[in-house]
């Protein structure tokens, strides 16, 4: 059940992550992905509210999956990436937190590169 709720979840993210770029428009022209900023920026601000929400309110797990792995996983990953990095800094785990950090971006970017110039 809760693999629909997340299913469900993702489908609304999505739209709403496409419904934003219709209204922001294209960032062709000026060079900064505008578009992809503002998803990510927006989103890492609404998961950081939820997620406090979630265990001061005491959500159940399934809304909590709808709420933030589905609607905000389909809207932006990188808020799931930011949450996570944020949940290691409060435990206390900075090296961790800091090598999460590091190793997605540099590890992120060139297996991004890797997979562009396989294919080019």
């Amino acid at each position: 059940m809760n693999l629909l709720f997340v299913f469900l979840g993702g489908g609304i993210g999505a739209s709403l992550r496409y419904l934003l770029q219709l209204t922001v428009g294209k960032h062709e022209g000026i060079g900064f992905p505008i578009n992809t900023f503002l998803v990510n920026i927006l989103g890492c601000f609404v998961i950081g509210i939820l997620a406090s929400m979630a265990v001061k309110l005491k959500w159940n797990e399934a809304f909590v999956l709808f709420l933030l792995t589905g609607i905000l996983g389909g809207f932006t990953t990188f808020s799931s990436f930011a949450l996570e990095f944020n949940s290691l800094i409060k435990s206390s785990q900075l090296g961790l937190a800091l090598a999460y950090v590091g190793l997605s971006n540099v590890i992120g970017l060139g297996v991004c590169g890797l997979g562009y110039y396989i294919v080019k």
